[in-house]
């Protein structure tokens, strides 16, 4: 692929994002339409926002950022997190943003958006963290099998995992030491949220319309969070494996080794601009799907978290069922983007904008806790067959 082809591409993307915030959003969520025009916008924003600007933007991520960890000795999955990450901290602050506007015009809604970007944004370290639990066991389950095996049982369209013995490169101890110790931060770090919400967030709310109390992460606990996380990305910032050797990788992977630095960052940037926008869009149709079928704002929250964290499954699943040795930056990279989406949480809480209700604030934090539990487990078993 030459140079001016990739930049055309990204370009793409941007186009289709600007397209989905401007026209659809504004033309169609902005005015009274009939409710299948707003469901068939909906429709849209997910399918085109998804299918095309974020597994577009995932796949730039994932080809930069084996260059750039080489050229900067910043680790792969520090900088591939910035980058997954960025669509769970954008929808997570533009819906706590929409939620300050509305207010004083309308308390409710603007709880219900707080709710959404709480929900979303840490309902999306459910789903990544689910995921590399699942690719890592297949894994684990491909080298106790001495045989290559499916992904995902009957659909091979999910690609194929090899033995260890039979990739090119390996992962290092030290990735997977790495990845453990972040890991057992991001479930201190959850714990301390949990708390902290339940200590000193307790909302009284029936004068709003809601059937049980709300917490809020207030903003001096979103302070000491943004600082603890801050500290976390920073502790484990550095790269921990030699540089990958160019004639072991496949061509298509290193692509970005003849471009230019300042190149690499700029089409990471532009990018993240494609993101922003289709994570805008996404937010408000998150907003008008709830309206339209009275879906409680905490379950489309939550389910709108794989939106989020799309980007990080695309890589950590294309680093598993390609053996070219980076599963260690995708399971650093998936302890990385769940610090760097709870920084992301620290933000809208210092802006005031999240909020869970008591049964929804249980189950998200209990889920994460244990995903985390059986990843860490699962990267214990992979790293005793190094």
């Amino acid at each position: 692929m030459s140079s001016k082809n990739q930049f055309l591409k990204i370009i793409f993307y941007i186009a289709l994002a600007l397209g989905l915030r401007f026209i659809l959003v504004d033309n169609i969520f902005d005015h009274a339409q009939p409710w299948w025009l707003k469901a068939i916008a909906i429709l849209l924003i997910f399918y085109i926002g998804i299918g095309f600007v974020f597994r577009g933007t995932a796949n730039v991520i994932e080809e930069t950022t084996d260059v750039l960890k080489d050229r900067t000795k910043l680790a792969g999955g520090f900088l591939q997190s910035f980058g997954t990450a960025f669509p769970d901290m954008i929808i997570g602050v533009m819906a706590a943003l929409i939620s300050l506007e509305v207010k004083d015009a309308d308390p409710t809604r603007a709880i219900n958006l707080a709710i959404v970007a709480a929900a979303a944004t840490f309902g999306s370290n459910i789903y990544n963290i689910v995921h590399a639990t699942w690719c890592i066991y297949r894994q684990n389950l491909a080298d106790l099998k001495n045989k290559t095996i499916l992904m995902f049982p009957f659909f091979k369209k999910g690609g194929s995992l090899k033995p260890l013995v039979e990739h090119k490169l390996k992962p290092i101890t030290c990735e997977m030491d790495t990845a453990i110790r972040i890991l057992t931060s991001l479930t201190g770090l959850t714990s301390f949220v949990a708390i902290s919400m339940v200590i000193f967030g307790s909302v009284k709310s029936e004068t709003l319309g809601f059937s049980e109390d709300l917490y809020q992460l207030i903003w001096p606990v979103g302070v000491v969070l943004l600082l603890l996380c801050i500290f976390v990305l920073y502790k484990f910032r550095k790269n921990s494996r030699p540089e990958s050797p160019i004639e072991e990788i496949v061509e298509e992977e290193r692509y970005y080794d003849k471009q230019k630095t300042w190149r690499i960052w700029l089409d990471l940037i532009l990018s993240g601009v494609a993101i922003l926008f289709a994570a805008e869009s996404m937010v408000r149709a998150i907003e008008v799907f709830s309206n339209l079928t009275h879906v409680p704002f905490v379950i489309t929250g939550v389910l709108a978290g794989i939106i989020g964290c799309f980007g990080e499954m695309m890589v950590v699943h294309n680093f598993s069922v390609n053996s070219n040795g980076r599963i260690g930056d995708a399971i650093v990279g998936v302890a990385m983007d769940n610090i760097v989406t709870t920084l992301g949480a620290s933000i809208v809480a210092i802006m005031g904008g999240i909020f869970l209700g008591g049964s929804s604030l249980i189950l998200i934090f209990i889920i994460i806790l244990a995903a985390n539990t059986m990843l860490i487990e699962q990267i214990s078993i992979l790293k005793n067959r190094l």
